[in-house]
Parts: C-alpha cells; structure tokens; sequence
C-alpha cells in the first residue's frame, strides 16, 4: 500500500490514479499556496494605499495653515471650472518661497500637486480629505501666490492660482508663475522696505 497524503491505495491496480490523484493534490496544495500568498501580496498592497492616503492626509495636515488656505483656494477655483467633474485632495509639496513684506506682511508662492479622488465635485462628505484616490487621472499641478497680513490672505493684489493637468505641465509655465511671484513681491514694495531695513 502507499499513502498519498490521505489517499491510500492499492500498488498493484490502482497505482497510476493514486499519482494522478496525488499529483491533482499536489497542484491543488500549489495552487492554495499560490492563492494564500496571492491574497498576502493583496493585502500588503491595501496596506500600503491605506499608508499612502494616510501620509498624503497627513501631508495636508501637517501644512501650516497660511499654506492649507493657499491649497484650500487653488480647490475652490478648480471646483468652479466647468470641465472638472471630481474633488481634488492634496497630495505633496513640490516647492515654496516666503517673502518677508515688512509690517506683518508677508508673500507666499507654493507650488504643489492635487491628485483627483473618486468623489464627485462639490462632494458632501463631512472631510473631504477621505475620498479616495483615482489613479486613472492625472495629477493637477498648481501653483498659488499670496500676499497675507497676519494669518489672512489679502484681497489685494489678486491671488494668483494656477492649475493645469501635469502631463501638460511645461518649464515655460513653472517661470511664468514664479516670475508672477516675484513681479508680486516687487509691485508691492517689499524689496524696499528690506532694503531699508538692512
């Protein structure tokens, strides 16, 4: 007699079915394996999106304010725009320059990326933050300048907020907006008033 894994057979007649039956055991036994790590790589990945949208969460949480209002305003224009369908959540820093304006002033240029959620736009949920990613769509870059007095952003100059899908994204752009940072800061006086202070 020769047991195959609980199968016991007779050596003589029925020897091919027993290997053909151990065989099929062996390949079900691979193929449960390949299934249970199947199933572990699923579940690491779900654990990394979950710490992935936890850190970007995290991200616009950690921002200091003045620069979540800058983030906040860059939303709000894109929820306007007609040909926008879906909520927006932060997701990273690219760049940031502060000018200090002298009397509590001071300039902001932030420079970030939005990643588009599987929320409609104008969404409901109590935080927004906790929509969930969509990978099927491009990332929008933006880039927001402001001139604030105390914690609040000034009406005045306009606050610039500029949004375009990053597939589209070209360096011409990046310097337009930066030169609007510094032409800002410039028209507004602020290298005077340092220029005295030194």
């Amino acid at each position: 007699m020769i047991n195959v894994f609980s199968f016991t057979c007779d050596s003589q007649s029925h020897n091919r079915t027993c290997f053909e039956l151990g065989s099929l055991f062996s390949k079900l036994l691979s193929s449960q394996t390949q299934r249970k790590m199947a199933a572990g790589l699923l579940l690491l990945v779900c654990a990394v999106a979950v710490l992935y949208s936890a850190e970007a969460q995290d991200s616009y949480n950690g921002l200091p304010e003045i620069y979540k209002k800058g983030v906040d305003l860059a939303m709000q224009q894109l929820s306007t725009h007609a040909r926008v369908q879906q909520h927006y959540r932060f997701l990273k820093t690219v760049g940031k320059l502060e000018t200090e304006g002298g009397f509590g002033m001071r300039y902001f240029y932030h420079h970030f990326h939005l990643k588009p959620t599987r929320c409609p736009k104008g969404t409901t949920e109590t935080d927004p933050q906790r929509c969930p990613y969509r990978n099927d769509r491009p990332l929008m870059d933006c880039a927001v300048c402001y001139k604030t007095s105390g914690e609040q952003i000034e009406a005045q100059p306009n606050p610039y907020v500029h949004c375009i899908q990053k597939p589209r994204f070209t360096e011409e752009m990046k310097k337009a907006r930066e030169d609007h940072y510094k032409k800002m800061v410039y028209h507004s006086g602020a290298p005077t008033l340092l220029a005295v202070k030194a």
